[in-house]
């Protein structure tokens, strides 16, 4: 079961109180081992290149990791009320200078599968927003019932001209268009509406699990077809940060718009 299937088992979101919260990240913070595909913290992530090259030839925003940015710095476990588990394995946890980016394995949890990884998932970071005002936090957290969790979501050829891509990747993304629209990937595409997914992102920075964040996660897939059967996701995610480097005082919230594209597990070697 692949988790956009798995998120109608869902009967209710993730609502966890902070002293609950706090017991996971602690126990999260220990754990460096026995994860899928055999990856800590320190491991070398391989992805082959082609699905890349392709996918940006055919116009996905989505961008390679660089050559240094080969080996897992972070690791994070979401907890959601899908059925099964969402792991991420960063290779950048972004900075000023460069963008977040993760591969994100989902573990069914069903049946004769249970334990098998059923879907991965590269994501680049394209644009991190903070929502200022009261109406557009409600719009990213979903709870007016607009915003993040309607049917479709567009990117506009001058908001990403603005982010610094030249003009052939622009051609390529938005040939004669000023837009491009990415529909809903969960729920009935029929409802104008479907709120967004909730969850706790618990990440840790380091084996000894002494750095690292607790966030509470909302948020939702679109996609769009590039060409053939490829898909270009648009992961849009509103992060509240709870702690990090176990300081409680730290907070935030922001909303990362990422890219991801499909990648076959075979494809991925963790060494």
């Amino acid at each position: 079961m692949a988790w956009k299937e798995a998120w109608s088992y869902a009967s209710k979101w993730v609502n966890s109180d902070k002293k609950e919260a706090g017991t996971e990240h602690s126990e999260a913070q220990r754990e460096d081992a026995h994860l899928p595909l055999g990856a800590r913290i320190g491991s070398v992530l391989s992805l082959q290149k082609s699905p890349f090259l392709q996918a940006q030839f055919q116009g996905s925003l989505v961008e390679m990791p660089r050559d240094e940015e080969a080996l897992i710095c972070a690791i994070s476990r979401v907890k959601t009320s899908l059925h099964g588990d969402i792991y991420r394995y960063y290779l950048h946890t972004g900075d000023d200078t460069h963008a977040e980016k993760f591969v994100q394995i989902y573990v069914d949890k069903t049946g004769a599968a249970s334990g098998a990884v059923r879907e991965v998932l590269y994501c680049s970071g394209l644009l991190r927003l903070s929502p200022d005002s009261v109406q557009e936090q409600e719009a990213f957290l979903g709870e007016a019932g607009y915003g993040l969790g309607e049917r479709s979501f567009s990117l506009w050829r001058g908001q990403i001209a603005d982010l610094g891509f030249d003009e052939a990747r622009l051609s390529a993304t938005f040939i004669d268009q000023e837009s491009v629209v990415y529909q809903r990937d969960i729920g009935d595409s029929e409802l104008d509406f479907v709120a967004p997914i909730r969850g706790v992102e618990t990440r840790i920075d380091n084996a000894a699990g002494t750095q690292g964040l607790q966030q509470q996660i909302i948020f939702m897939p679109y996609s769009r077809v590039l060409g053939g059967e490829q898909r270009e996701i648009l992961l849009i995610s509103t992060e509240i940060i709870e702690s990090e480097h176990g300081d409680r005082a730290k907070h935030g919230i922001y909303v990362d718009f990422m890219i991801g594209i499909p990648i076959d597990v075979e494809r991925l070697v963790v060494q």
